[in-house]
């Protein structure tokens, strides 16, 4: 099955290539942040609203003014691209999908993308718009025999590293079909415990770096304001939080490919991560160990191989619930990790127990097309968002 695809590599700018990419990237900003001004002043003062061809409109003529000449000297392409990004950000906005665009930032993560008719494609080498040379590419990894991108995303960092994400249509085959079936408890002690026996352990990766990072913070924080010596210290501070979130991943990506390669069904908890991190003395634990990214994959991976996964009801007991008989406790606090049944007997490790609940239910819920409780959801092969849109 053809699907859109995108191949992430790491490049290697020349100067003359970094100050190319640094216009491009402000003239990028500059026209987002334009244009959000230009969309919310007409909504709330003039009750109108504009879309990507009236910005498109408005551009031309912005071009064209004395003082804004500057903007003829990146490719147009790039500009263009900005305001369709906006305009997927409103999308995204009206649909609930995520909160009010804001304005970019210089210092945040900086990106521009190219279309095919802003780059040329040559036996393996990359040459964008406005640059004589080609991209030093570090090819990581073969693309698809006979690709050929329709567009290029390069994208740069806060630690002033540059990456390029290809767009290509791949036909990626769907795995074996077997009979292996498995349900996942996310955790925070453990980050998964499998229906299985097995437990994978939580690498807290921010942890781990969170006393360096702290003492980089610091550093950052008692620099004066706009000397060289602060872009230094938070270069620093920028290189840890990318060290941070390389690891997590790294670890995300393999395990998630793991599971859908080995198991046809794959059931999980739909968890509300966003209020789960509304309490104090978790929200960090929680934002380390990212569920939300987690299953995002397994989704996505799931409907590129041919899998299935199944997310059961957050409300469902699945630890309070004894997986040999059935019966549900009263209460159950967190610190509590092992128990007894008190109407058969049988001792449950917490997250073990809770993990073959998740398997049941899913396994009932992927049999029947229905709920066990309102919330379940299945997910078939080439129902995702990600999917359809492909």
């Amino acid at each position: 099955m053809k699907q859109k695809r995108a191949f992430k590599y790491r490049v290697y700018p020349t100067p003359e290539q970094q100050q190319m990419l640094a216009q491009t990237f402000g003239c990028c900003r500059f026209v987002y942040n334009w244009a959000l001004r230009k969309k919310t002043d007409a909504y709330y003062k003039d009750h109108q609203r504009l879309y990507y061809k009236d910005l498109s409109i408005l551009l031309t003529d912005l071009k064209q003014q004395e003082d804004m000449h500057w903007l003829n000297a990146v490719s147009s392409v790039p500009l263009q691209q900005a305001l369709r990004h906006l305009d997927k950000a409103f999308l995204n906005f009206f649909e609930g999908r995520a909160k009010y665009p804001t304005f970019h930032k210089k210092r945040n993560q900086q990106s521009a993308t190219y279309t095919s008719n802003a780059f040329t494609w040559r036996t393996g080498t990359l040459t964008l718009a406005k640059m004589r040379e080609p991209l030093d590419i570090r090819w990581s990894r073969p693309l698809p025999k006979d690709a050929i991108p329709s567009s290029v995303t390069i994208s740069k960092d806060c630690a002033n590293r540059y990456f390029i994400s290809i767009l290509v249509e791949d036909d990626i085959a769907h795995l074996p079909v077997i009979e292996q079936a498995i349900g996942a408890d996310l955790g925070l002690k453990s980050f998964v415990a499998l229906s299985t026996g097995e437990i994978v352990g939580n690498p807290k990766f921010f942890h781990k770096d969170e006393k360096k990072l702290a003492k980089a913070q610091r550093r950052h924080a008692k620099k004066k304001k706009g000397s060289k010596n602060r872009d230094k210290a938070r270069l620093k501070v920028a290189r840890i939080h990318a060290r941070i979130a390389d690891r997590r991943r790294d670890f995300l990506q393999k395990l998630s490919t793991r599971l859908i390669r080995e198991n046809q069904v794959v059931c999980v908890e739909s968890l509300a991560v966003k209020n789960m991190v509304k309490n104090g003395s978790l929200a960090k634990a929680i934002s380390d160990v990212g569920w939300s990214e987690f299953v995002a994959q397994l989704e996505y991976k799931a409907d590129w191989y041919g899998r299935a996964l199944v997310k059961i009801d957050k409300w469902y007991p699945s630890s309070k619930r004894c997986f040999d008989c059935g019966h549900i406790l009263d209460s159950l606090t967190l610190d509590v990790r092992q128990w007894d049944c008190p109407e058969c007997g049988v001792h449950h490790d917490r997250d073990i127990n809770a993990a073959n609940n998740i398997l049941a239910v899913g396994l009932t819920v992927n049999a029947c097309g229905e709920a066990v409780r309102p919330g379940a959801v299945k997910t078939k092969p080439g129902t995702s968002r990600r999917s359809r849109k492909a």
